[in-house]
């Protein structure tokens, strides 16, 4: 089977070699070219076949937008993967209109990168819109994270960071902590919940040693007494999805 062929358009040079050294073993997936800014890029996608491409926007001389607005202008239908750190809702929105598969923003887990380069190539149909709830969704649960002061690196991270979206999305799991959600992380991580559970009770406590203490005092201040302990795993992730939910609710 042939690999996925990747270019990474990237002017962050030592991200692009990362992720080159992340897929360099990758029996489904090859970053074969790349390029620091628009117009290198765009000769790339002229010249060459891709199966994905992951853009910047933020980029010298010209940027991820022109990109875009070029590959639209000469036809040329590819996979794209926007992955940046710029992430307001209004050039969510532009990116969308211009056909791009998934926004995803930085830092990402390279676990991430890798499953949104293979959900592009198993879909039949190239360049269609974002799924803007879900990418919202997921750029909201990762500041969250980031200003609690959990960092991307660690396991507990992205425990906590599925456990809020799949509670956000299903409330009725959060009477089963322990007996849904923490096997069901297991399942996707390939772990045990005892694992797990470990896991994020230490990313609450690198969080209450380093985060937000005011966000702490905003989202936590109602459920738990701050002062005198941490929130329970439980908590943490069923109060996290619950600001968030608020949020959605009042900007809609």
């Amino acid at each position: 089977m042939n690999k996925i062929k990747v270019l990474m358009i990237d002017d962050n040079t030592q991200l692009i070699e990362a992720v080159k050294e992340y897929f360099k073993s990758s029996k489904q997936i090859e970053v074969s070219s790349s390029a620091s800014d628009g117009v290198e890029g765009l000769k790339h996608i002229e010249d060459d076949q891709y199966d994905v491409i992951i853009l910047d926007l933020i980029m010298p001389n010209k940027d991820g937008l022109y990109v875009l607005e070029q590959m639209k202008n000469k036809n040329l239908c590819k996979n794209v993967i926007v992955a940046t750190s710029y992430n307001t809702q209004e050039v969510i929105r532009e990116v969308s209109d211009y056909g791009v598969s998934y926004y995803i923003l930085k830092p990402f887990d390279f676990d991430d990168l890798e499953k949104r380069i293979l959900d592009c190539c198993n879909k039949k149909q190239v360049g269609k819109n974002i799924d803007l709830r879900y990418n919202n969704l997921q750029i909201a649960v990762t500041k969250i994270l980031h200003e609690l002061g959990i960092p991307s690196h660690i396991k507990g991270y992205q425990y906590i960071r599925e456990g809020v979206s799949l509670i956000f999305e299903n409330p009725d799991m959060i009477g089963g902590i322990t007996k849904e959600l923490y096997p069901e992380l297991a399942l996707k991580f390939d772990t045990t919940v005892s694992r797990v559970e470990r896991a994020i009770r230490h990313a609450i406590e690198v969080s209450w040693n380093r985060g937000n203490w005011d966000l702490m005092e905003e989202i936590f201040g109602n459920s738990v007494d701050i002062d005198r302990a941490k929130p329970t795993n439980s908590e943490f992730i069923v109060t996290v999805a619950d600001k968030l939910r608020l949020d959605y609710n009042k900007v809609g």
